[in-house]
């Protein structure tokens, strides 16, 4: 029987990710507010987590009940069968989000959920789970929204855009899923050259290559939230691990290009490129933006500019901005250009009409994803 799942997104890509999911197989997919609902099987939740680039985490949803005080949390809590998920053995945290008029506070509400449970473990066995905030056996998540409470377990542990490839990172690093839904929204494909001229520590050419090699995501990490559930099934789990690695692929058509003015950063992406395994596909140089020149004579440019807002002074970047125009027009003819600015006064001075503006959070920073075409 399928079961229901919530995979949480950031805002403004609920309707990408939601695509993602169709094309992994999800039933009855349905975007919300930073988040999708769909509904799968056991393989089906496996293969998200391991395939799946744009969410953060998938949710296994349990229940959902009125919620209005301490004591309907409490109640709702009890009710729930929780020697089905967790038992004295296994270590457990709980994490919250939203809020009713009587629960306002997270870390009370997450203290509520956990007395609940624990006062049920000791109650049928005599003992119970400890805490572990960190790396706990089960994760449970509780959503609290117009008087209602939605309990989920959490089947990715740590967040899902933590590949698990990158130790090494810049000052302002964009978000592996972030970087993996610009180069959706970019249509990108491996026929065609990639290219960052400010790739820093190297996400978007990273994240490009890796979709081009075809290479799941979640091949990277050490662990899932899953594998310590009592019902893991590990011979589904490794099938599903032998047959993402089978199908690999050895060799780009096009090249993907990484440059920086910046010699360290630049020696970070080429650490991070290692640790996945495709130093051979990818180049990472340090280069000057005014030095830059196309490596083909079309392709796909992808490019994240500091805002001024944890980089560099608004006001001194709007020369810079104006160069990033000139450069692209004058050298990048027969080239898509994708520019993610999250200043409006600094997009201005690229100088280019773009053809297209998509809006995106980069953390809790607006921005406008836009599109050149440079003839």
């Amino acid at each position: 029987m399928p079961r229901q799942y919530f995979a949480t997104v950031a805002r403004g890509l609920e309707s990408l990710a939601a695509q993602e999911l169709e094309e992994l197989g999800a039933e009855s997919v349905e975007p919300g507010f930073c988040g999708v609902e769909f509904k799968g099987d056991r393989k089906l939740l496996y293969q998200v987590n391991l395939w799946a680039r744009l969410p953060f985490r998938i949710l296994v949803r349990l229940e959902e009940f009125a919620c209005r005080d301490a004591e309907d949390l409490y109640q709702g809590i009890q009710r729930l069968s929780w020697q089905d998920y967790l038992t004295p053995g296994y270590t457990l945290a709980v994490d919250t989000t939203g809020k009713t008029q009587r629960l306002n506070h997270s870390h009370f509400t997450a203290l509520q959920v956990k007395n609940a449970i624990v006062d049920q473990q000791r109650q049928q066995f005599g003992a119970r789970s400890h805490i572990d905030t960190q790396t706990p056996d089960v994760r449970i998540n509780v959503h609290l929204h117009r008087d209602r409470c939605v309990v989920s377990l959490d089947s990715s542990g740590s967040s899902l855009h933590r590949r698990g490839y990158r130790p090494a990172v810049g000052a302002a690093p964009l978000k592996e899923s972030l970087a993996a839904a610009l180069i959706r929204l970019s249509e990108w494909q491996s026929d065609l050259a990639f290219m960052d001229p400010l790739c820093g520590s190297g996400t978007l050419p990273l994240e490009a290559c890796l979709q081009g090699l075809n290479m799941a995501p979640g091949l990277f990490r050490q662990q899932f939230g899953f594998e310590t559930w009592p019902d893991f099934e590990a011979p589904l789990w490794q099938a599903l691990q032998a047959e993402a690695k089978a199908q690999q692929l050895t060799q780009l058509p096009m090249p993907i290009w990484g440059s920086d003015y910046n010699p360290d950063v630049i020696e970070q992406a080429r650490q991070n490129a290692h640790k996945c395994r495709i130093a051979d596909h990818i180049w990472f140089e340090p280069i000057d933006l005014q030095d830059i020149v196309p490596p083909t004579d079309c392709g796909i440019l992808i490019c994240n500019p500091p805002y001024g807002e944890r980089l560099g002074n608004a006001q001194a970047l709007g020369g810079f901005y104006r160069q990033l125009g000139q450069i692209l027009k004058q050298r990048f003819k027969g080239w898509t250009a994708f520019v993610l600015s999250g200043n409006k006064a600094l997009s201005q001075s690229i100088g280019l009409k773009s053809s297209q503006r998509t809006a995106i959070n980069n953390g809790s920073i607006p921005c406008q994803f836009l599109k050149y075409e440079l003839y």
